[in-house]
């Protein structure tokens, strides 16, 4: 392994603790990467500090390291519920990271208790952790945390506890901005002191993280880390032994091409990303079948419980297929992964970027493959413009087996991956619908007839996105999908019973009055009432001979016959007075006096 290094960490200005210089000889870290050399020094010499660097380029010691090293220099030692230091950061399996490096430094330090805080898990539990074995270093995510502060009827008064904070770290601080975390991130800081020390970490710098920087820091050093040999004007964010591929290829050979590329590398740890959560669902049961002899993992966003326990096995593996969503593609460090495989592009240019730094980090090598469709080729000189990020091709592979009709057969044989296969489809189509780079992935260009044969579909989906389009190229299999079983009995059982009661239902109803679909009664009987109404005021207006100005003149004139009946006019006045009334003077003369007495 080739070091990417500042010199050792005894050359830092300020000396490190003796102990803190054990557990980096432990972990395998005689050098300092240049964030490392850069940062470490401004934070212990209690400066706020925005840092900007590549990923992969050793950010969580950056932090670690300081904190420790404040909380170890205050003149009052931390009280068990005392918080000294709070890591922020926008995913569970980041924090698990994170809190599993923290623990390689807080055992040389009995004195420090650590905690981690994460959705998940309990929070009665949390709050029960807390108080019997405190938490002076709280790692955690922004939802988690922000409930944490309301839970003061527990037993758990937080905004207490975190008067004593020395140091806020907010990592991978343009994730957390664009996961929505922005009002929590408010809210909390709503809770901490002013003084302290802020760290703020990031691969790119948006708007919205120079906004977090005016708001959160007090005077920031500015720090950006660039690679070693690129000019600062092109600014490179992928790091430079990173090995950028891309394939073109049609919607309907994408699947054989993975599968085929997966074969002949099965003694080596990869990522395949996919744009959503069912595509995982789908390809990953998939890939389970078609790629034998090594173990297949998936792992995305509405996993609640299992992606702790799925995360930290395949950190252990040497070789092996994460299966994943985009929730894997900020700060997770897994060891050794070869080959970062982008089965669908992401919804933005920089979330390619954080893909790629799964692999290639810290000095290591390594490998990463976009597959795009043939319309798309534009994205490699969108990337290399506008994410500095070079890729070249990678001819199409020779020899690759049609899978797609064994894919059709296991939906024929079981209803749960046809529904998977289907579910996957609407999801992808609606995502394209929101990519960023919308004059390159343009929904309108979409060979659907393609894309569907590509997810082996035994039929097309109703969805709002291909109403009213025909598509000769895709050809359904001949067979009613509702008699598809599920292999799983007891949800076969299941199925079978509510398809009975549907028939019932179907049986009860026929022959009754059918009102207007998807309409309650009431609102058609308020509708009807209200049309009533309309007509009748129209027919008023319209039966009217009078005007508005007419009405305004003819209460002129009623004014006058009351000043007549008061005596404050005589009858010679008020005839006067009526034969004044402009446009209405004929009309008022007609009338006469008894008229408008009885009028009145």
């Amino acid at each position: 392994m080739e070091h990417v290094t500042e010199g050792s960490w005894e050359s830092l200005p300020v000396p490190l603790h003796p102990q803190v210089l054990g557990a980096l000889r432990e972990l395998g870290f005689p050098y300092m990467t240049p964030v490392q050399s850069a940062t470490i020094p401004l934070f212990m010499r209690n400066k706020d500090v925005a840092a900007e660097a590549v990923t992969g380029s050793g950010k969580t010691l950056a932090f670690v390291i300081p904190i420790l090293e404040i909380l170890l220099r205050r003149e009052e030692k931390l009280k068990k519920s005392q918080v000294g230091a709070i890591i922020i950061t926008p995913t569970r399996e980041l924090a698990i990271q994170i809190d599993e490096v923290l623990s390689h430094f807080t055992k040389h330090f009995p004195e420090f208790s650590q905690i981690l805080w994460i959705g998940g898990r309990n929070p009665g539990e949390d709050v029960g952790r807390f108080k019997q074995q405190g938490g002076n270093i709280i790692v955690a995510t922004p939802g988690r945390l922000e409930d944490m502060f309301r839970r003061k009827a527990e037993g758990l008064d937080l905004a207490s506890c975190v008067r004593s904070l020395d140091v806020l770290v907010l990592d991978e601080a343009d994730r957390l901005l664009d996961m929505g975390f922005e009002a929590s991130i408010n809210t909390i800081l709503e809770f901490l002191p002013k003084q302290r020390r802020t760290g703020l970490f990031s691969a790119t710098q948006t708007q919205e993280v120079e906004n977090l920087v005016r708001a959160g820091l007090r005077n920031p050093v500015r720090v950006s880390v660039k690679e070693k040999g690129v000019a600062a004007s092109s600014a490179q964010k992928t790091p430079s032994r990173l090995e950028n591929y891309y394939m073109v290829c049609k919607a309907d050979e994408k699947f054989n091409q993975l599968v085929h590329f997966l074969r002949n590398h099965k003694q080596e740890k990869h990522l395949v990303f996919f744009s959503t959560c069912a595509c995982v669902e789908y390809y990953g049961k998939a890939l389970e079948v078609l790629v034998k002899g090594v173990k297949i993992m998936c792992i995305h966003g509405k996993m609640k419980y299992k992606r702790n326990k799925i995360f930290m096995e395949f950190r252990k593996l040497q070789s092996g297929i994460l299966v994943c969503t985009d929730v894997m593609a900020r700060g997770i460090d897994i060891p050794e992964v070869n080959w970062v495989l982008q089965y669908d592009p992401p919804s933005n240019a920089s979330a390619f970027v954080h893909r790629c730094g799964r692999t290639a980090r810290i000095g290591h090598g390594g490998s990463a493959l976009v597959f795009l469709l043939p319309m798309e080729e534009s994205y490699i000189n969108f990337l290399a413009i506008n994410q500095k990020c070079p890729l070249q091709e990678m001819k199409l592979q020779r020899n690759t087996v049609d899978l797609l009709p064994k894919l059709k057969s296991m939906a024929l044989a079981d209803r749960a991956v046809f529904e998977k296969g289907m579910k996957a489809f609407v999801s992808y189509v609606q995502a394209y619908a929101k990519h960023e780079c919308n004059l390159i992935f343009r929904l309108k260009d979409l060979d659907f007839a393609s894309l569907a044969r590509g997810f082996a579909l035994l039929r097309m989906p109703k969805m709002p996105e291909l109403r009213g389009k025909q598509f000769p190229d895709f050809v359904p299999v001949d067979v009613n999908t509702d008699t598809i079983p599920f292999k799983d009995k007891i949800r076969e059982k299941q199925r079978q019973k509510l398809l009975e009661q549907q028939r019932r239902e179907k049986t009860e109803n026929e022959g009754r009055r059918k009102f207007i679909k998807n309409k309650a009664w009431s609102k058609q009987k308020a509708k009807k009432e209200k049309k009533k109404k309309m007509n009748e005021k129209r027919k008023r207006e319209e039966g009217s001979d009078i005007e508005d100005e007419d009405m305004e003149e003819l209460l002129n004139d009623t004014r006058l016959l009351k000043k007549l009946k008061k005596g404050k006019i005589t009858e010679e006045e008020f005839e006067k007075g009526l034969l004044t009334t402009g446009k209405r003077t004929i009309k008022t003369v007609d009338l006469g006096i008894s008229d408008l007495e009885d009028d009145c």
